[in-house]
């Protein structure tokens, strides 16, 4: 239980405790002259700490990185797996030439995922019409 400014009592999980610890902490190292950015999703245990340096570059990547998991993570039986995995390859590809210019060989691979984008929506999209 934590027991809030206004006396009320109010129920809170382990990792809302550990959130606020969390910011306890990151108020120390504030202290200290270290800023940091702090996001929360506590509805479903997520906290993401950012320090100065952090670019929008530098998050893009990061966040991909977990849609890029779960598409390696969804099995192919899934009607999407495909639509995910490659919306994240086309991504990583952008992301990756950010600062430079696309290849011949990264056009290439933008292509064959559009392609495959296509064939798989059209797929769902067939399924879908039978399935009414």
């Amino acid at each position: 239980m934590y027991v809030g400014r206004t006396s009320e009592i109010i129920d809170m999980t382990n990792f809302e405790n550990f959130y606020q610890d969390l910011l306890d902490l990151a108020k120390k190292h504030e202290l200290q002259n270290t800023p940091l950015k702090i996001e929360k999703d506590l509805e479903n245990d997520i906290i993401k700490i950012f320090g100065e340096r952090i670019t929008s570059l530098a998050r893009a990547k990061h966040g991909l990185n977990d849609v890029t998991e779960l598409s390696y993570a969804t099995a192919e039986h899934h009607p999407y797996w495909n639509l995910l995995y490659n919306c994240s390859e086309i991504a990583n590809t952008v992301l990756d030439k950010w600062k430079d210019s696309l290849s011949t060989e990264d056009f290439s691979d933008i292509d064959w995922a559009l392609k495959e984008l296509n064939q798989t929506l059209e797929k769902i999209k067939n399924k879908n019409s039978h399935d009414c």
